[in-house]
């Protein structure tokens, strides 16, 4: 993939330059700051469904997040499902690398390319609490977690694989995750140990049943915007032309997913309230983003799976005052799950055995474009085909393939381009007008088509 590449930052130093970082002054990190803080704790948290646009819901998790840390504006999950995207988190790679190319593959992730393998070997107290892959079977315990809650997705009274012994535990599943968070927490008082808690709360996936003291809740009026939904279709891909959904759907399911977000913002403020009281608040390394995205009736669409911005983009926060990182900065890099592990173990002082194909945040690495891929599952009609997306600050283009993939993420196919979409996101950005429908070679080549098609090529075989 190409790159734009700066001179590296240690850990110990500047997240980014001043071309880097969206901010009037810089971040304050100096050498001293990473010097003092040693090894950090690293708080993981990933939401279920989460979209951009859902502030609202989070007004503590932001202010703390986000005003005493880093907000990335332009942040991305490389597959906008939640296994693929979750193993992409934990291994740094993307999904054609990793090879949980859908839900029902979850056991094909080498889990010795894990972020949690590499800082368990280094000496971490690791922790999982909330959802782990998709397909997984509950009674198996999570590789490289020494303490586990780990849920079978669900809202209220709960399946829950606690620490090797599969129970129901009644109740709230966030609340649940809250407290058994904060009791991994708690244990830093007599275990000297850094620690690593992966933190996964079921919001805000269907059927995005809220807590019952929100269940109520009155959230902002939202009239859609102007991809709700898209009144002529003619230039999108068969799936998108046959697509039903309505701004009333959408306004539904972002105020339950609203809702259901209220209870994480609380677990959110519990947690940095119990790390300031244990004097562990500055030095903890906190990352906080969604699985994948969720459209609101965009085009007519009701899910994920798709190459439009709303599938794709994701709130994406990060907070390490020790490490200099608390300063209430935005930083508009395109950033991206797969960056997540490197910069954990760029922090732990770490080298990963195992290739990455993300970059540290904490260097001042900064991308023109990303890879963002999807593959269908099954040969059945109906939702999305396979396909892949340069996507840029200024433009995305999308190839879709006669592709398919089976229960263990093998694929299949001619590979035969079906469909292609390019859109000017600067003076488009609802993606409301595909440039190659009935674009001449002409057209084709003024847009830049071939070069991208080729860099496409060369991202997907990387």
């Amino acid at each position: 993939m190409s790159e734009n590449r700066r001179h590296p930052v240690s850990r110990r130093g500047f997240l980014g330059g001043a071309a880097a970082v969206a901010a009037t002054t810089a971040l304050p990190a100096t050498a001293a700051h990473a010097a003092a803080a040693g090894r950090p704790n690293i708080l993981l948290i990933v939401t279920d469904d989460q979209p951009k646009h859902t502030e609202w819901a989070l007004p503590k998790t932001v202010a703390w997040l986000a005003g005493q840390g880093v907000k990335f504006t332009n942040g991305h999950v490389t597959t906008p499902l939640c296994a693929p995207s979750r193993s992409s988190v934990f291994s740094g790679r993307h999904a054609h690398n990793h090879g949980v190319r859908n839900n029902k593959a979850s056991h094909a992730l080498d889990q010795s390319t894990t972020v949690q393998k590499y800082l368990q070997q280094a000496g971490y107290r690791t922790g999982l609490f909330g959802k782990y892959l998709n397909s997984w079977t509950l009674a198996d315990s999570p590789p490289h977690f020494e303490d586990f809650a780990l849920l079978q997705p669900a809202y209220v009274d709960a399946q829950w694989n606690v620490n090797g012994t599969v129970q129901t535990i009644n109740g709230y599943t966030t609340t649940v995750v809250k407290n058994r968070t904060l009791k991994f927490l708690d244990k830093a008082a007599t275990d000297t140990r850094p620690w690593f808690a992966y933190v996964t709360p079921y919001a805000s996936h269907g059927p995005r049943t809220p807590e019952a003291k929100y269940a109520g809740t009155a959230v902002p009026a939202w009239n859609g915007r102007p991809s709700v939904p898209e009144a002529d279709r003619s230039d999108k891909p068969a799936y998108i032309r046959n697509a039903t959904g309505t701004l009333a759907d959408g306004q539904a399911i972002r105020a339950e997913q609203l809702r259901t977000l209220l209870s994480v913002d609380d677990a959110v403020q519990a947690f940095k309230d119990r790390l300031q009281a244990l004097g562990q608040l500055d030095n903890t390394l906190v990352v906080y983003v969604g699985d994948n995205g969720f459209s609101w009736g965009d085009h007519g669409w009701t899910a994920k799976s798709v190459p439009y911005r709303p599938a794709h983009e994701v709130p994406f926060y990060l907070s390490w005052p020790a490490g200099g990182l608390g300063a209430g900065t935005q930083d508009d890099r395109i950033v991206a799950n797969i960056d997540i592990a490197p910069t954990i173990l760029e922090a732990a002082g770490i080298t990963p055995a195992a290739p990455q194909d993300g970059r540290s945040l904490l260097s001042s690495h900064s991308r023109d474009h990303l890879l963002v891929e999807w593959w269908k599952q099954g040969a059945g009609a109906g939702g999305a085909p396979t396909w892949s997306s340069y996507v840029a600050k200024d433009k995305q283009y999308t190839e879709y393939y006669d592709l398919t993939t089976d229960a263990n993420g093998t694929v299949s196919g001619t590979g035969q381009v079906t469909f292609r979409e390019y859109y000017d996101l600067v003076d488009d950005p609802h993606q409301l007008t595909n440039k190659l429908y009935q674009a001449t070679p002409a057209q084709e080549q003024a847009l830049g088509i071939p070069a991208l098609a080729a860099q496409l090529h060369a991202d997907r075989t990387a």
